[in-house]
């Protein structure tokens, strides 16, 4: 498995190698991919030929604004990895082309022939972008003295080729100022690609609390937010037809050498003025909307408005598939409001991801579909929440008006109105349904036993099945034999069904990370778990890592306790950590870990003294806890044995487990 495919940074904070689970043998059919991915049925083809027939997929505004302004481009942009592996490869999307396979819903193709079109642009003059190098676009804003870049991309890497395609053009300049629009990695991670240009000290710009975000949105969840994420990106599937085509978004994040740095100047309120090389800024402090802590901005100079993330040639996610904390639609709405009232006279709209819109009217008319899409989905929802409707049952009925539905913006490429809606309901109500019997289910292997059961057993659910697939009843096929899966999962005739299941219903998906969803799924069923070899090596993270606050990181160790066996165990240890001039009193007591920042107690069992780089090589399991402990590399006071004991009771987390099966 080439490491393209291996999982994501962020969420590798404590992974460790472990085993996967025996995958039976699956049957595909003569008409399948390499993958193992089915034709498409005459149900799905017929499926996505009412979409192209209802929307102007020939419209060609998008295209002539996504070519605007082309300064260079290579046919073929290769970037390498850390130890000579791929990092960004366009060519792999070379079959995006032309019209849409019958395997690729037509509006979702449509939107990746778009994130397709890479290279540098002019914006505006004295504002470039390079597209189409990572997830993201990296944005340079010409200064006095040199660039000002905007959004590094998500690699040092693919942030370094983007550099130098700039200078191809505009010969070599150095770095005068660093701006990150919020704290997502596709945002900040390339920036040592970027500094090595730069002269002395910069400034670097962010919204307040962006180190301690960008540093901890995935620590504590990180392992399941990582496995999810092999799924939203399609992390595992091919480059083609049948697999992975766009995340709406653009292509997938870049895999290669991430790194952060603290910012100098913190925008923590609207409007804040600020003048960067000789450039005039006057930002938009816009935090927990598409961020946690996230900012815009506008040139009054070049009447030039940046929305950040906040606005996007796609309806965005208030929930995130690979999970997340919900995002707040109507604050969200309030900020794209704000930005219309702050900045009417704008003139150009470029964002961090996709195309720049020229042109006032268009840009008003666009951010106003956008404000309103965001604020429809939360009262509509809430009207049909206090009406009784349930989130699935609000899902299945909410649909955007007709002045937004059609817009290519409102799409659901990224997000949707079926997963944004529940979103809502869960910002407000929670997982709660209020109907008593989803108060206290059983958990989904026993549950799926019992209802396989109560259907007359797996022959009789499959034989059933299977007619409802002949019919294109796809949803209804995935809900009852994810029943036999759960049930059993050796059962393979189940699974081959299943899998042929979710690859007619990736084939319809307009959202990317739907159609990466279903068919990631449909991979697995047929080829098993990811393997432990496919986790990213420690060193990539290694600076993002230090940069991690101790009270975040310890968090994230209370969180893997095994709380069965701490049950009735008391410890108190010191941990002090020289190199950051830090220390912590830990305390575990009725199965819980606390810390708190205190010189060593007198009280406690061990002292340790020990570098936070080797505290976090023992945690994600680069060093061996019994070797270190027992050996010389730590300086300790008190019973080692009890310090080998405190590390015995934290878990080793599973970063390949299942999703498909129990």
């Amino acid at each position: 498995m080439g490491r393209r495919h291996r999982l994501w940074v962020l969420g590798l904070v404590f992974a460790v190698a472990c085993g996967g689970e025996p995958t039976p043998t699956v049957e595909v059919g003569p008409d399948a991919d390499a993958q193992g991915h089915s034709a498409p049925t005459s149900a799905t083809v017929a499926a996505n030929a009412a979409v192209a027939e209802a929307l102007p997929l020939e419209d060609p505004v998008d295209f002539e604004d996504a070519e605007r302004g082309l300064l260079l481009r290579d046919e073929n942009v290769e970037v390498a990895g850390p130890a000579g592996s791929a990092s960004w490869n366009t060519a792999e999307y070379a079959f995006i082309d032309g019209q849409a396979p019958p395997s690729v819903n037509p509006s979702l193709w449509r939107q990746a022939r778009l994130n397709n079109l890479h290279g540098l642009y002019e914006v505006v003059p004295g504002v470039y972008q390079v597209r189409g190098y990572d997830l993201s676009n990296l944005t340079l804003i010409e200064g006095q003295s040199g660039w000002i870049v905007v959004d590094p991309l998500t690699t040092a890497e693919t942030a370094a080729a983007a550099m130098e395609l700039a200078a191809r053009h505009f010969g070599a300049r150095k770095v005068s100022a660093v701006i990150f629009t919020h704290s997502h990695v596709d945002h900040f991670g390339g920036v040592s690609g970027v500094m090595p240009l730069a002269e002395g000290e910069i400034p670097i710009v962010a919204p307040a609390g962006f180190v301690e975000e960008a540093t901890s949105e995935n620590v504590l969840a990180g392992i399941a937010m990582a496995r999810r994420a092999t799924y939203m990106y399609g992390r595992r599937l091919a480059r083609s037809e049948r697999g992975h085509v766009d995340s709406g978004l653009g292509k997938t994040p870049a895999y290669g050498t991430v790194g952060i740095r603290s910012p100098n100047r913190l925008v923590d309120r609207t409007p804040q003025e600020m003048t960067l090389d000789g450039v005039r800024f006057v930002f938009q402090y816009a935090p927990e909307s598409e961020a946690p802590a996230e900012l815009t901005f506008y040139l009054p100079d070049k009447q030039a408005f940046c929305g950040a993330e906040i606005v996007s040639h796609t309806m965005h996610n208030l929930y995130t598939l690979r999970g997340a904390k919900v995002r707040d639609a109507l604050r969200w709405a309030g900020y794209v409001d704000e930005a219309l009232r702050l900045f009417p006279e704008a003139e150009v709209m470029f964002a961090s991801h996709h195309w720049p819109m020229w042109g006032n009217a268009r840009i008003r008319d666009y951010l106003a579909k956008q404000r309103d899409t965001y604020k429809f989905i939360h009262d509509q929802t809430l009207r049909f929440a206090n009406q009784g409707l349930t989130p699935k049952e609000i899902a299945d009925r909410l649909e955007l008006p007709s002045t937004l539905a059609p817009s290519f913006p409102n799409r659901g490429y990224y997000g949707t109105v079926r997963h944004n809606s529940r979103a809502v309901y869960q910002w407000y109500f929670g997982w709660y349904d209020a109907n008593p019997a989803h108060l206290n289910p059983h958990p989904p292997a026993q549950e799926a036993r019992r209802y396989v059961e109560y259907m007359g057993g797996a022959a009789s659910v499959l034989e059933r099945a299977q007619v409802s697939f002949d019919e294109g009843d796809y949803r209804w096929v995935a809900t009852v034999l994810d029943h036999v899966v759960f049930a059993d999962p050796g059962n393979a005739e189940a699974r081959a069904l299943l899998a042929r299941t979710y690859d007619q219903l990736g084939y319809q998906a307009e959202s990317g990370p739907w159609r990466d969803v279903y068919l990631s799924a449909a991979y697995e069923l047929r080829h098993g778990g990811p393997d432990p070899g496919e986790a990213l090596s420690l060193a990539i993270a290694a600076e993002l890592l230090a940069n991690t606050p101790m009270e975040r990181f310890l968090e994230a160790v209370a969180a893997r306790v095994k709380g069965e066996e701490a049950d009735g165990k008391q410890m108190k240890l010191n941990f002090v950590f020289p190199d950051v001039g830090e220390s912590y009193v830990l305390t575990l007591e009725n199965a819980v870990l606390r810390h708190r920042a205190a010189e060593p107690d007198p009280d406690a069992s061990v002292t340790v003294r020990i570098t936070k780089d080797l505290m976090v090589r023992l945690m994600t399991g680069q060093a061996g806890i019994r070797e270190v402990v027992m050996g010389d590399a730590l300086d300790i006071e008190g019973s080692r044995l009890e310090l080998l004991s405190f590390f015995g009771l934290l878990d080793a987390p599973d970063p390949t487990f299942a999703i498909v099966w129990p």
